[in-house]
This record gives C-alpha cells, sequence and structure tokens, in this order.
C-alpha cells in the first residue's frame, strides 16, 4: 500500500483513538481511590455499563474469527452469539444479589460464599487471571498481523504500538476510564458494524445476489441451522455458556453500576448488542462467500481480510478505525481485569497486605508491567497462543459449581466450609484435565464442570456448613476499596 493511501487510514485510527483518549483522561481526574479504579466508583450509569459490555464482548473476534465461521456455517453461525447471549440472560440470576454485595473481584464472591481459605483466594484469582491475560496476548497478535498488511510495519512494532495504546486507556482511571472510553468505542462500533454490513451486503447484490451464489444448506432456513453439525454446536455450546458464566470481565460491570435494579437489564441489553454484532460477522461472512468462494477449501477467517481489500479507501480508512476501537475495548477491559485480580486478591488477601491509596499507583504500575509480559509474549510466540483457547475450559471448571451452586446453597442457609469449595476447584481441575488428555469427543469442560459439581456436593454432604446464622443477604464488609483517604497523585 503507498503512503498516500495510508495518510486517512492513519488519521481515522487517530481521530478515534483520540476522542478515546480525551474521556479516558477527563475521568481519571474523579479517580482517588482503589474502588474508583477497581470497580469504578461502582457509578455507571446503564448506558455506559451497556456499552462497555458490549465492547468488551466484542472483540477482534467479530471481526476476524466470527465473520470466517459465518463464511463455513451460514445461519447456523448464530448459535455463537446466541450462546453469548444465553450466558449473559443466565447470569441475570444473580446479578442484583452480587450487586448488592459490593464486590470487586470473583473470588470475593467465594470468600462471601464459603469460609475464609487463602488457597480458595489463589485459586480462584488465577483462573480470573489466566483468560483476560490470555485476551491480551492474542489480542496484540490479531492487531499485528491484521495492520501490518495495512500498513507495512512490523508485526513487532505493531504489537509495541498496541501495548502503548491499552496503557492509556487503561493507567489513568482503571475500570472508570475504561468502561467510558468504551462507551464512546461501543457507538463507534455499531454504527460501523450498520456502515460496513449494509455496503458489502450491497456489493454482492443483496441478500438475493447471496443466496443466488451460496449453496441453499447454508443459507436456507431450517436447513442451514444445521451447517456447522452438531458436534461444532455442542462445542460452543460448553465451551460458550460456561465461559460466559465465570468470566470476571462480565462481572466487573455488574459490580460498577450505579442503580442495583439495573443490573440484571444491563446484561440483558448488552446480550442484545452481542446479536447485532452477529448480524454484522453473518452479513460480511456470506457476503465474501457469494463474492469469492474459493477461501472455502483454504482459510475462511481469511474473508474479513479479503473484504477489506475490497472497500474503497473512505470506507477502509473508517474500517479501520472501526478494527482500532473494537481491538482496544478489548485489551483495556483484559489488561484492567487482570490488574484487579493481581491487587485485590493476590496483593491484599492472598498476601495479607493492607489497602489504601497506594492501591491505585500499584495498580498503575502492575499495568505497565503485565503490558510488558504480554507484549513480549506476543512476540515470541505469535502463532503459540492459541493454547489459551483452552484456559476457558479450566477457569469455567473452576469457577461454574463454586460459584452458582455455592450461591443457592447458601442462600438456604448461610456460609459454606472451605473444603466444600476446594473439592469442587480441585475436582473442576482434575476433571477437566483427565478429559484434555485422554482426547475425549465431548467438549473436557462438560467433564470438568461435571466432576467439580459432584465433588462440591459430596464435600457439602459431608462438611455440612460452617455456620446457620450468616445472614444471606448481609453487605460484604468492604476494606480494599473504599480508602480512607484520596490518593495523591
Amino acid at each position: 500500500m503507498n503512503s498516500s493511501n495510508l495518510v486517512p487510514i492513519v488519521i481515522a485510527s487517530l481521530v478515534v483513538l483520540l476522542a478515546g483518549a480525551v474521556v479516558a483522561v477527563l475521568v481519571s481526574r474523579r479517580v482517588r481511590t482503589s474502588g474508583d479504579w477497581l470497580v469504578a466508583g461502582r457509578s455507571l450509569p446503564l448506558y455506559v455499563i451497556v456499552f462497555t459490555q458490549f465492547a468488551t464482548a466484542v472483540g477482534g473476534g467479530v471481526l476476524v474469527a466470527h465473520v470466517g465461521l459465518a463464511y463455513s456455517s451460514g445461519w447456523a453461525y448464530f448459535f455463537y452469539p446466541g450462546f453469548v447471549f444465553l450466558g449473559m440472560v443466565l447470569l441475570t440470576v444473580i446479578a442484583r444479589w452480587l450487586r448488592e454485595q459490593e464486590f470487586s473481584t470473583v473470588p470475593d464472591i467465594l470468600r462471601r460464599l464459603y469460609s475464609e481459605h487463602r488457597a480458595i483466594t489463589v485459586l480462584a484469582a488465577l483462573a480470573c487471571i489466566v483468560v483476560p491475560f490470555g485476551w491480551l496476548a492474542t489480542q496484540f497478535v490479531a492487531f499485528a498481523s491484521l495492520f501490518s498488511g495495512i500498513t507495512g510495519l512490523s508485526t513487532v512494532w505493531l504489537t509495541v504500538i498496541m501495548g502503548a495504546i491499552t496503557l492509556v486507556f487503561v493507567v489513568p482511571g482503571g475500570l472508570r476510564s475504561v468502561a467510558w472510553s468504551d462507551f464512546l468505542f461501543g457507538v463507534v462500533m455499531l454504527i460501523m458494524s450498520v456502515v460496513i454490513a449494509g455496503y458489502v451486503l450491497n456489493m454482492a447484490g443483496g441478500w438475493s445476489g447471496i443466496t443466488s451464489a451460496v449453496p441453499s444448506d447454508l443459507t436456507a432456513l431450517p436447513e442451514g441451522l444445521g451447517a456447522a453439525g452438531t458436534a461444532t454446536v455442542m462445542l460452543w455450546l460448553f465451551a460458550i455458556v460456561p465461559g460466559t458464566l465465570t468470566n470476571q470481565l462480565y462481572y466487573q460491570r455488574i459490580f460498577s453500576i450505579k442503580d442495583i435494579g439495573q443490573a440484571r437489564k444491563s446484561l440483558v441489553i448488552s446480550g442484545a448488542l452481542v446479536l447485532v454484532s452477529g448480524v454484522y460477522a453473518f452479513i460480511i461472512g456470506l457476503s465474501a462467500r457469494a463474492m469469492n468462494p474459493d477461501l472455502v477449501d483454504g482459510n475462511s477467517e481469511q474473508a474479513a481480510g479479503w473484504v477489506l481489500a475490497q472497500l474503497p479507501m473512505v470506507l477502509m480508512a473508517l474500517y479501520a478505525a472501526f478494527l482500532m476501537a473494537t481491538i482496544v475495548s478489548t485489551t483495556g477491559s483484559a489488561l484492567q481485569s487482570v490488574v484487579t485480580s493481581a491487587v485485590q486478591d493476590v496483593y491484599v488477601h492472598a498476601l495479607g497486605r493492607t489497602g489504601g491509596p497506594h492501591l491505585v499507583h500499584l495498580s498503575r504500575l502492575l499495568a505497565v508491567g503485565v503490558t510488558i509480559l504480554s507484549a513480549l509474549l506476543a512476540i515470541a510466540f505469535p502463532t503459540a497462543l492459541t493454547w489459551l483457547v483452552a484456559t476457558y475450559a479450566y477457569s469455567a471448571s473452576v469457577l461454574a459449581a463454586p460459584i452458582f451452586i455455592g450461591y443457592f446453597l447458601y442462600r438456604r442457609g448461610g456460609t459454606l466450609r472451605a473444603g466444600t469449595a476446594l473439592a469442587g476447584i480441585i475436582g473442576g481441575v482434575i476433571g477437566c484435565a483427565t478429559a484434555h488428555i485422554l482426547g475425549t469427543t465431548i467438549p473436557y469442560a462438560v467433564f470438568g464442570i461435571l466432576a467439580s459439581v459432584v465433588c462440591l456436593l459430596v464435600a457439602y454432604m459431608v462438611l455440612g456448613r460452617a455456620s446457620t446464622a450468616t445472614a444471606a443477604t448481609q453487605p460484604m464488609a468492604q476494606t480494599t476499596t473504599q480508602d480512607p483517604a484520596p490518593a495523591r497523585d
């Protein structure tokens, strides 16, 4: 690509980034306590929560992998975003309770449901950290791969640039700056989804052009719903729903909403926007298939890049800005989540350090360190990060049963013993790892979750409760997110 064509792409991307950076810096002026940095002072309005959930859920995967899935699977692709929506709807069951307890992280939930135990905190924190850390590293790889073809820059420099950009949106105000910049990016993403999808659909000759060029087993209903195959759909189901139900990034936004009564509504609306993004991927994928069916015998994930190359320069520049906003929103959310768990769960609770204004400064320093580490991994192992997909299975195996079964048992009579949670956590890891090693046809996350459920229930029947007097609705005492004095920056 010659330099004259590159200029509008750079300008469009910089405009979006600059607007987001201004928002991040402005809202960061209100950050004074660790509670501001970790959970945005629990002050975010509904519309911000909705768009930050949407921007977090819709990352680079929708722009590349999801378009590829739609290219090869047709109507069956909608099972994928549909399962994300289902996970968010199921999460509404405990959403109001989560916000009432004023938690900051997922391990906070387990500390409330079970007797205090350092091993529970550490294991749960690791399960929470590994998924967003994987997101962070893989998004760096995706950004470098996509923009190297557009800009001509090396993937190393692009990874460094992406790391620096991510820090701009996280360091100033933590979740407060991430959420408000996500709001801006989410609006841009929604608008551009409609514009790009409409243009590409017109390029393909409309829906009639797609149906005439694409095999009917992908475009017809109900036949198209079976195009991906039962095994693939089941794999999506058992990977996506448990992953959504245990993903700390979604929990943190519930923790930070201002109006407790709107916690459930925020998840339903966010899930609906995820379905809208699915429409975008569906249209782009099938339009690409109609115009270039040869990709089906190669790598269908090339469909998004192929479509990008067909756009006129103005739309290509806007698409690049769309791409930038989408990836930055995901990397910012992932980085903030990793740092929150490391500070709140490991530093404060596991290591027994005291809370206070210094946690804001520590969080900012740790954000820089985590970014450097993930960037180095992305540069050193750009094709070896796919194994991180397995972290979804292990994270869900560790957290799903202790959170949800523990919640319902706790609500019926009070605090559970720590051994009950540990049995569920260890059983989940062993069950998941065993099925993984054996290479079972059924997704190994299923075995991990089932083993966790069985072990947790058996331990509960043997150990009983720690206390029957604990009130199930009593708010959790906060010692780390409500600082006694403002930070001096």
